[in-house]
């Protein structure tokens, strides 16, 4: 029982953090998942809700959709999309994990620091490849993306839609590499079900959030979860 709460309260927080910012679910709840399933399971189920998110969403965020780098985001990923799954089935996860942590937490205190940017082509391609190569390997997206758009100072729609946009692909196509060449299991598919009704409240929930949220008040919570996302996976492998 203790075990089902949980998870339900993972799912919604990361549901709705997704849906109010574009980013989140991964972030939040692939951490907790891997204390609760195996990284094969934790990651797929991860990649299953993401998923859905994004296509509940794709309409009414379709606006706000910068479709230059989007384009490139996905170029970009098709080079690291292989890597990402070669990683994830030859590396130490210990050691993969720890080293993504450092980064994360390493770049998210640059960006507390005032440390910015200029966005052009050639590192749209560079985050998208980057992207894809975590995506595959630890269903984590979000930190390379994250980190991009908030040290170009990208407002917070756009940054919402196009990060949306990019996951509709990216957690598509990683999930079918992931099933091919490591498989998948009865309990991901069911856990993913029972956790459809708690992302459907999070998308409700979400959607007033992002009403809410300032672009001030959206930058330091980018912050808060980068941080968050970093110390957590680093911890973990303690």
């Amino acid at each position: 029982m203790e075990s089902i709460i949980f998870f339900s309260i993972i799912i919604l927080v990361a549901s709705t953090l997704q849906t109010s910012t574009g980013f989140g679910f991964s972030i939040v709840a692939t951490p907790f998942l891997l204390v609760l399933f195996e990284p094969r399971e934790a990651i797929q189920i991860n990649l299953i809700l993401s998923l859905v998110i994004s296509l509940s969403l794709i309409m009414k965020i379709k606006k706000d959709i910068d479709t230059g780098i989007l384009k490139r985001f996905i170029l970009g990923s098709l080079v690291g999309l292989p890597i990402g799954i070669s990683i994830f089935l030859m590396l130490d996860m210990t050691l993969l994990k720890i080293g993504v942590s450092i980064l994360i937490l390493v770049l998210t205190v640059l960006l507390i620091m005032k440390f910015r940017i200029s966005q052009s082509p050639g590192r749209d391609l560079g985050i998208g490849s980057v992207s894809g190569a975590f995506t595959t390997s630890i269903g984590i997206p979000g930190p390379p993306i994250l980190l991009y758009f908030s040290g170009t100072d990208t407002a917070k729609e756009k940054l919402r839609g196009t990060t949306l946009a990019f996951y509709l692909w990216i957690y598509l196509v990683s999930l079918v590499i992931q099933v091919i060449f490591a498989g998948s299991s009865k309990e991901v598919w069911t856990s993913s079900a029972a956790a459809l009704p708690i992302v459907i409240l999070g998308l409700i929930l979400g959607q007033l959030l992002f009403k809410w949220i300032s672009q001030d008040l959206f930058r330091k919570l980018t912050y808060v979860l980068l941080f968050f996302s970093g110390l957590y996976l680093f911890m973990q492998q303690l």
